[in-house]
């Protein structure tokens, strides 16, 4: 053991602060990405004088995560405004910040390796968990509090360029879906002397089918009529020659929050692929999810992968993806809103060939896809540039158990 090994309960102390006035009225919650999100429980009626009230640089953790999901969900308060959290959530703070820098111990928990321990030190019970007592045993590297600054800083310095990164890709997302929205919704698209065609006077014809005007020369037909639709498949799980090798395998829990998917839990070889009904999807192939828990879910191959069964692979003509794309989230979008008051376990064709959109030339969407295409190539750059900062942060956090002075 390095000699600057300290336990954390050195340097460590509960806080009870009940909200007995009822002056703080915010309930978060804790993720298993270890940080705060919106409380999902029903609070109505409930004693709020008992919950607990947060302040700047102290932390609350569930010790009861661990025997079940094999997290510690713990959180740090970073921001100025108090919070409620859970009575049943263990708060603390550092005793003296000159000796251990509160977003230094932080990173200590977000170590993949603090969550094996956590896990491993939980008691066999059927409510067994982590234990405040556990917690404070447990050995970690303090240096100067200096060195403890540089570290935060550095780490700071790759999170802070995620964030920025990821807020560029959702105005990004915000910014193609309203140009979709000003040509074919609005049917604002450029003519041919490049003024908008419905305010510059472009013709518009009444759409009996629809009972609406629509561009001269513009069609109506079904969303099955104007795609193509793919299947996937799983090879067989019981011979070990189908996985674990360089395929990308897409299921529904590779869905991400952007549009493109640039990696998957699992992999299958190059014999797997050819031992199951699925093919290698190029890039800018769009995938729906048909059934589970994310089921209508639309995502984007930003890497050639093969899918599963349980989606459907969508693509265009090859030159208007992404116009494809945008139309293919408007059509989810349309789906949901119709099952609203409704399970919506499971997509079928037919719930797509119902699906009747207003289809223009094959000129303008090509045209639509060239120019939104920076805009795609430089969300997919962004997503690939913040998988290689968290691979950077990842191996910053499994440093700190080599930190000396």
């Amino acid at each position: 053991m390095r000699s600057n090994y300290r336990p954390i309960g050195d340097y460590i102390k509960k806080v009870e602060h009940r909200n007995r006035d009822l002056k703080v009225t915010r309930l978060l919650g804790l993720s298993m990405t270890k940080e705060f999100r919106e409380t999902t429980s029903n609070i109505v009626g409930t004693d709020m004088s008992v919950y607990k009230v947060m302040s700047k640089y102290q932390f609350a953790c569930d010790f009861m995560s661990p025997i079940r999901v094999n997290k510690l969900p713990v959180v740090l308060k970073l921001d100025d405004e108090p919070n409620l959290v859970s009575p049943a959530y263990p708060v603390f703070e550092i005793k003296d910040r000159n000796n251990l820098d509160p977003e230094y111990l932080m990173m200590w928990f977000r170590r993949p390796e603090f969550d094996r321990y956590a896990t491993f030190k939980c008691d066999a019970a059927i409510r067994g968990g982590y234990e405040w007592t556990e917690l404070c045993e447990t050995l970690i590297p303090v240096p100067t509090i200096t060195k403890q600054k540089e570290i935060v800083k550095e780490y700071n310095v790759i999170q802070n360029r995620i964030v920025l990164n990821q807020q560029l890709i959702q105005k990004l997302e915000e910014t193609a879906q309203a140009i979709y929205k000003q040509w074919f919704v609005d049917f604002e698209f450029p003519d041919e002397n490049g003024k908008p065609y419905k305010s510059s006077g472009g013709e518009m014809v009444l759409n009996k089918e629809l009972e609406k005007e629509i561009p001269k020369g513009w069609e109506v037909k079904s969303f099955t009529t104007v795609v193509k639709f793919g299947g996937g498949g799983t090879p067989s799980t019981e011979n070990p020659k189908y996985w674990n090798g360089d395929v990308p395998f897409y299921t529904p829990g590779d869905l991400t929050q952007n549009y493109y998917c640039i990696s998957t839990s699992k992999k299958i070889t190059s014999l797997g692929l050819q031992k199951c009904s699925s093919k290698l999807y190029p890039v800018n192939t769009i995938f729906i999810t048909a059934r589970g828990a994310t089921v209508g879910g639309v995502g984007l191959a930003g890497i050639p992968m093969a899918m599963n069964q349980t989606c459907y692979a969508v693509n265009g003509n090859g030159s208007n993806d992404y116009y494809t794309h945008q139309l293919t989230l408007r059509i989810m979008a349309l789906l949901k809103n119709e099952a609203v008051g409704a399970t919506f376990e499971a997509l079928v064709t037919k719930n797509f060939d119902s699906q009747m959109i207003i289809s223009p030339s094959e000129k303008l969407t090509e045209f639509f896809s060239l120019n939104v295409e920076p805009i795609y190539q430089f969300i997919l750059n962004k997503i690939l540039e913040n998988a290689k900062l968290r691979e950077l942060k990842n191996l910053l956090l499994s440093k700190l158990a080599t930190i000396e002075n």
